[in-house]
């Protein structure tokens, strides 16, 4: 599946802001957990927005996504 760069950058943005929680506690913590949701929630909406575009499913292209962004083959 040929996935949009823009969604890639989303998905890689949304986690980079989930891994900032793990350094942070208290009110900062829940703070960042915010943005994280606001950004995960912009990953949800575009994901969605371009499977209906595409005519696929959007679980399957979020986890083909998901996979992409966060397992990144080595070799």
């Amino acid at each position: 599946m040929e996935l949009p760069e823009d969604l890639i950058t989303l998905q890689q943005a949304a986690d980079e802001e989930g891994r900032r929680i793990e350094h942070l506690d208290g009110e900062e913590q829940n703070a960042q957990r915010r943005v994280w949701f606001n950004a995960a929630a912009e990953v949800h909406m575009a994901v969605t927005d371009w499977a209906r575009e595409q005519g696929l499913n959007r679980y399957d292209v979020e986890k083909e996504l998901r996979q992409r962004v966060r397992h990144v083959p080595h070799g």
